[in-house]
């Protein structure tokens, strides 16, 4: 059970799960804090509400998040194809995972920057802050500790997306699970990944866990 070419066929696994969730995870953010940011600012409470810009933005935001991530990754084949060239392995996972995440990490985004306190919001804006510096220097950093939790659950996620991308080749430790696991019918290697599965989620919600106190001024 425990042989060389299995242990090297699970590090491989890791590795692309890895590099599949870390990678979306970025990509994610990279477009899903501004579009989280926007729907903040646009609301009917926010500091430049615009009811045409948010209500178009939170459309596309809810009809992306209510489509199911198998049927996701059919419908963009033609997009994943034209990007990486080619609709199998882990790099061309990470497109689908992307747009997966992004609507999901914007929606975190709005609510954690929504949690921050008005009366601080208020009094930047009372004392002339732009909207950037209100952005920047209040809701960004009075809402960094809900966004790196936001962050730990946005990885957790995403690996649980890429696990499902298995289904359809998308390498890493879902497509051990489903060629090994479940078409041979060998439910001991299905057993590791999902072993290695949840310790990779444990580690990062602790030192997700973790940095989110040392970040929490409210403990200093």
């Amino acid at each position: 059970m425990f042989d060389r070419e299995l242990m090297l066929m699970l590090l491989e696994g890791t590795r692309d799960t890895l590099y599949m969730t870390l990678l979306s995870t970025l990509f994610g953010y990279i477009l899903g804090l501004p579009l989280g940011i926007v729907l903040t600012v646009t609301d009917r409470e926010g500091i430049r509400p615009n009811a045409v810009i948010y209500k178009i933005l939170d459309f596309i935001v809810n009809l992306a998040r209510s489509i199911p991530f198998l049927i996701l990754l059919i419908l963009v084949i033609p997009v994943t194809r034209f990007i990486v060239g080619k609709t199998y392995g882990s790099s061309a996972t990470v497109v689908p995972l992307v747009i997966a995440a992004a609507p999901f990490i914007a929606r975190m985004v709005e609510s954690s920057l929504k949690e921050v306190d008005q009366g601080v919001v208020e009094a930047a804006v009372s004392m002339g802050a732009g909207t950037g510096t209100i952005i920047w220097k209040v809701l960004l950093a009075e809402a960094r500790t809900s966004l790196l939790v936001g962050v730990t659950i946005a990885l957790g996620t995403i690996l649980g997306y890429s696990a499902m991308a298995g289904v359809v080749g998308g390498g890493g430790l879902g497509d051990i699970a489903i060629r090994y696991g479940y078409y041979r019918y060998q439910t001991d290697i299905m057993l590791l990944t999902l072993v290695v599965l949840v310790a990779l989620v444990q580690i990062m919600q602790g030192i997700g866990t973790m940095l989110s106190k040392k970040l929490d001024r409210r403990r200093a």
